[in-house]
């Protein structure tokens, strides 16, 4: 069974909006990493048009050391959970119908893993136990504002902490797996 991974930037204050937090070259290796361990993506309308817009064409006017997240993001299979989008493409397919029933089949197909993004669809996947091990990019920022993580979550999910990373920006991953 391929594990679920989530992993997000988020500021001291909660804020998950990619514009409040400044990427560098060393979390883009770090984000290339946790690519490399998945052998499909999963994401909402949103995350996918954002990354669309942002990577398609992975070396238009990026800087030399954002290009390889952009090469690695381009060639990864995607699978799309929306319920407006008519089509993708992309190297995408949609996903439809029930979402933890089509999760739940997407793990149980061989390989390393599957690798989630952005807010709305975690939030959903949280509530169904689906992801087996959530990474939080904790930024040495306050942002005051935007969309906070697993806003409206019904009930908790206890989580143990399994590993630790420091970046050079003061930035630290953590990463946790579910009691269960």
């Amino acid at each position: 069974m391929r594990p679920l991974r989530y992993s997000i930037n988020v500021t001291l204050d909660g804020c998950c909006d990619h514009r409040a937090i400044v990427p560098d070259e060393e979390l883009h290796r770090h984000a290339v990493e946790n690519l490399e361990q998945a052998d499909a993506l999963l994401f909402g309308r949103v995350t996918y048009e954002m990354m669309e817009a942002a990577f398609r064409s992975p070396t238009e006017g990026l800087p030399d050391w954002m290009k390889p997240f952009a090469r690695t993001i381009d060639a990864a299979k995607k699978h799309v959970v929306s319920s407006t989008l008519e089509r993708v493409d992309w190297n995408a397919e949609l996903v439809r119908g029930d979402l933890g029933k089509a999760v739940e089949q997407l793990k149980q197909e061989s390989g390393k893993g599957l690798f989630v993004g952005g807010v709305e669809l975690p939030l959903a996947l949280a509530e169904l136990g689906l992801i087996d091990e959530y990474e939080f990019v904790v930024h040495p920022r306050l942002a005051g504002h935007g969309p906070t993580l697993f806003a409206g979550l019904s009930k908790s999910v206890d989580l143990k902490l399994v590993s630790r990373l420091e970046f050079g920006s003061g930035a630290v991953a953590m990463r946790y797996e579910p009691r269960r």
